[in-house]
């Protein structure tokens, strides 16, 4: 018998998500998370615990293997060097643009370090604008200094 693989787990979630006609928010609400969270786990990018992955498994009526799927480790791998899908390759444009300046401002008003994508937060808002509606994206990391040696 072959094992369950990440990619199974995520093509069960997307399956079982667009036959129950399920959105991000409401899933992530049954298992008391962030959307941004839950889908990214079940994208293989991180992984769940215990708790969450079984409230997954249960919610979205997956076989119990893939809970312990959920909760290993994920190898985070991109598969090409510049993304071609539109909306991630302007995520891509806007840190080409902007990284470099981001990271001055970061510098200037934390001192030499980075922000942790660990420690983490991560919300997606439409904001409703007379030009047409707007894409918000609030992101909050800890602040991590460079030690010097």
């Amino acid at each position: 018998m072959d094992m369950m693989t990440r990619e199974d787990v995520t093509a069960m979630i997307l399956s079982a998500k667009r036959q129950a006609g399920l959105t991000w928010e409401g899933i992530a609400e049954t298992i008391g998370m962030s959307p941004v969270w839950t889908h990214s786990c079940a994208m293989g990018m991180n992984a769940m615990p215990a708790d969450k992955a079984g409230a997954m498994v249960k919610a979205l009526g997956l076989p119990q293997e893939a809970a312990s799927v959920l909760q290993e480790s994920p190898t985070k791998v991109w598969a090409q060097a510049v993304p071609t899908d539109p909306c991630i390759y302007r995520l891509y444009e806007i840190v080409g643009v902007y990284g470099p300046t981001i990271k001055a401002l970061i510098h200037e008003k934390f001192g030499d370090g980075i922000m942790s994508a660990i420690d983490f937060d991560l919300h997606v808002i439409r904001v409703p604008h007379e030009k047409g509606d707007r894409v918000k994206i609030e992101m909050s990391g800890k602040y991590l200094g460079y030690n010097a040696w």
